[in-house]
């Protein structure tokens, strides 16, 4: 009996002492749901909202930054000129905490099927899309996306030729 409380007295130590992400994490983990949610269901205002103010977006190509008004502006437009649908398929979510460095921080990472209904008959693509994003108090303070921008065209109609020298 006594080999049993020093055991649960070690044990419950154990999970005192160490630190407990897993209910934060799983806020980050909602706060992309929503944002992905959002972005499926074409709605800017929730975007808005989920994104901070100091938001910055990476990507897909190196080079490629937006800022939040620049980025919610941009989906507007694509809504408006561009794509008919978008649907997140086979979407799973992992929470990650860097320690250190530049990305020091919550993030969510986001790995996706995605496809896009392009308007007036322009077809569609089906993209294997990775985002990262990293979530400070409740909002999404940076993001890096990475697809296949070569596959994407190509699936449109695109052909990509080498430039001969």
């Amino acid at each position: 009996m006594k080999k049993y409380i020093i055991l649960t007295a070690l044990v419950a130590g154990l999970f005192a002492c160490t630190p407990n992400n897993t209910k934060k994490q799983a806020e980050n983990v909602d706060v992309v749901k929503n944002y992905v949610n959002a972005v499926q269901k074409l709605d800017f205002e929730s975007m808005d909202k989920l994104l901070d103010d100091k938001y910055m977006g990476l990507g897909p190509s190196y080079g490629d930054t937006i800022y939040k008004d620049l980025a919610i502006e941009n989906w507007k437009y694509y809504v408006e000129n561009l794509y008919e649908k978008i649907q997140y398929t086979r979407s799973q979510f992992a929470p990650v905490t860097i320690t250190e460095g530049d990305a020091k921080g919550e993030w969510v990472a986001n790995w996706a099927e995605l496809k896009i209904v392009f308007k007036d008959g322009g077809g569609e693509v089906t993209i294997w899309s990775n985002t990262n994003y990293q979530v400070e108090n409740g909002k999404i303070v940076r993001s890096l996306t990475l697809y296949n921008q070569a596959d994407a065209l190509r699936q449109m109609g695109y052909q990509i030729v080498p430039v001969e020298e």
